[in-house]
């Protein structure tokens, strides 16, 4: 299937948002962010059970107590409306501030499909195009060879048997490695991306990134494997050429201001310091300790990480976002490309980003099928549920979403119209999202 798109001009002159006040205030959760008071609704509203949304809630609050956390936010909408939306425990244990609704987050990974929405966008004006081969955009990337054997101590590096794609980065079928495989890997291909630098990203931009990729093997031939990896970030680069801006001025532009994500970027500015969350982890001996937040996409402990603009701007794993930010940005994937009567996007492109594109015989993710990732495939920019599994019964086929690292995630159900986040700051990646998830569904109201 050839995955092309017309010219698309609507992106830059958006419709008139179209909002109308709610009338009533019970249970609209109308003292959230002002971002989201147009799109907030009861339960009963949207069918959902009240009774079941409280269950998140104590449910919540029971990893609190418990000291599985030091604080989450949690917020559920259906039908383009929020009908729950809860803050719990604390945002900073140490400085006794309770955790907030507009308290900010480090999401790492979730920055994936925000990356993937501004590549779908640059396929709809005719700037770039899914199956065209990634050196035609990234000159760097011609002349790519494969890692005949990536692991061992030697290797013979053989020519691609089909050049990669803007898709194969998108679905990370690239050939391309994990930031984690590199920096402790002993192969001969991890020692040179290592030579390379690769393993201080923090000293890179994303042209740099780009550039020494360029010189390195590949770790397997492009479409034969899954392999979660640091395409995303070259992702990131391929925005900045094809849309002639810097990437993060793109998602500004582009995504932020339009959507009202008033809260997201690649760092804190010095005014909302005070909103951004502790990162805590878990001591050997029980109960909860302060950590260093390593740093988006590179994993650099620094001081500055956040709190200061990176060098290194990674499409990976690099922006700081709120409760609220991220639902505007769900709910316009939920209602098909636009929010509140703007249209960010053709629904044709969110259908074709929030479909399944990997073939059988790489499904699932996880051949565990108690892993998290079982049941999985992928599509652009985020995981599809193609297969139930006993580790997520609840979850639904055609469930799409994705995870950060340091315990946040959303997933949307296109047939239920339900979105759900989840946000908090603790590694290793809490168990709060999964227990959740059924609590969600079950709350869904059967006609």
């Amino acid at each position: 299937m050839k995955l092309t798109f017309r010219m698309h001009h609507s992106s830059p002159n958006l419709e008139e948002c179209v909002t109308e006040h709610l009338t009533s205030k019970s249970q609209t959760y109308s003292d959230c962010n002002d971002n989201l008071l147009y799109l907030t609704a009861t339960p009963h509203e949207v069918g959902l059970s009240a009774q079941w949304l409280g269950r998140i809630s104590s449910t919540t609050q029971g990893f609190i107590d418990n000291q599985r956390l030091a604080g989450a936010v949690t917020l559920v909408a259906r039908r383009g409306k929020v009908a729950h939306f809860e803050a719990y425990g604390m945002m900073d244990i140490k400085a006794d501030k309770p955790m907030q609704k507009d308290t900010i987050f480090r999401i790492y990974s979730m920055t994936k499909p925000i990356a993937a929405v501004g590549v779908m966008m640059l396929c709809e004006e005719g700037r770039l195009t899914l199956d065209a081969p990634a050196s035609v955009y990234l000159p760097e990337l011609s002349g790519l060879k494969v890692a005949q054997d990536p692991e061992g101590d030697l290797f013979t590096p053989v020519k691609v048997d089909r050049a990669m794609t803007v898709q194969d980065l998108m679905q990370h079928t690239a050939g391309l490695p994990g930031a984690a495989r590199y920096m402790g890997g002993n192969t001969a291909v991890d020692k040179l991306y290592r030579e390379a630098g690769l393993h201080r990203l923090h000293e890179c931009n994303l042209r740099e990134l780009v550039e020494r990729l360029g010189r390195i093997p590949l770790l397997y031939q492009p479409g034969t494997k899954w392999h979660y990896s640091i395409a995303a970030d070259v992702l990131g680069r391929l925005i900045e050429v094809a849309s002639a801006q810097p990437f993060d001025q793109f998602l500004a532009e582009r995504i932020f201001q339009p959507l009202g994500m008033v809260d997201t970027g690649f760092y804190v500015p010095v005014e909302k310091i005070d909103r951004l969350a502790g990162m805590y982890g878990s001591k050997p001996s029980g109960g909860l300790q302060t950590i260093d937040a390593p740093e988006g996409g590179t994993g650099h402990i620094s001081k500055a990480s956040f709190i200061e603009k990176p060098r290194f701007l990674s499409a990976g794993g690099g922006l700081v976002s709120t409760a609220s930010d991220f639902a505007r940005f769900c709910l316009m994937l939920s209602g098909k490309g636009a929010l509140s009567g703007k249209r960010l996007m053709k629904a044709e492109s969110i259908e074709l980003m929030t479909c399944n594109h990997l073939p059988e015989n790489l499904i699932p993710l996880d051949k565990k099928p108690e892993d998290r990732y079982g049941g999985l495939g992928f599509g652009l920019g985020v995981s599809v549920r193609v297969q139930q599994t006993d580790w997520v019964p609840a979850s639904q086929i055609g469930e799409y979403g994705w995870i950060g690292g340091t315990s946040t995630e959303f997933w949307i159900s296109p047939r239920d119209e339900l979105v759900s986040i989840t946000l908090a700051q603790h590694i290793p990646f809490s168990a709060l999202s999964h227990t959740v998830k059924p609590l969600v569904y079950a709350a869904i109201v059967k006609d």
